[in-house]
């Protein structure tokens, strides 16, 4: 055996041993994800043999995975609706979305005397931070501070 094969052998067999870092299809559900990719399908089934129902172009958006099945995942989005998406698409970094009706304040601090610093319109993506006391560190394109919980979907237990 040439010493050029032997190498790529070795190299792919310490490749298939490596410990990877875990991804979205390696929890129990309920669990929180987020969209990985710019444009994600949703389908009415897990494979690609199904319709797809819907085309994400929101990535970021936090889902909430409520199904597993052989690498899909049944995933529920702000407004309640659900559907099927592959799991390669789907990420563990926790994001939230503005809801509610309105602007949304961002404050300093965790209170609402704090400092105003932005105004958030529903929609907003950000990544979440803690939450503490009914308000979440909410990041946007890096203008952090603080939003009510109340005015978010994806904090808290799914």
């Amino acid at each position: 055996m040439s010493r050029t094969r032997f190498l790529l052998i070795a190299f792919f067999a310490a490749l298939c041993c490596t410990p990877t870092a875990p991804s979205a299809q390696d929890r129990e559900v309920p669990y929180w994800a987020s969209l990985s990719a710019d444009e994600v399908y949703m389908r009415v089934g897990p494979s690609e043999r199904y319709q797809i129902d819907w085309v994400y172009r929101r990535e970021g958006l936090p889902v909430k995975v409520i199904r597993l099945q052989q690498g899909w995942r049944r995933i529920e989005e702000p407004d309640g609706t659900q559907g099927w998406v592959f799991n390669g698409l789907l990420s563990l970094e926790r994001t939230a979305i503005v809801t509610g009706e309105g602007e949304a304040a961002m404050h300093a601090a965790p209170e609402e005397a704090s400092q105003l610093l932005w105004h958030v319109e529903p929609g907003v993506i950000g990544l979440l931070g803690d939450c503490e006391e009914g308000w979440c560190e909410f990041d946007v394109d890096g203008r952090i501070g603080w939003v009510s919980q109340d005015r978010l979907w994806g904090d808290g237990e799914p």
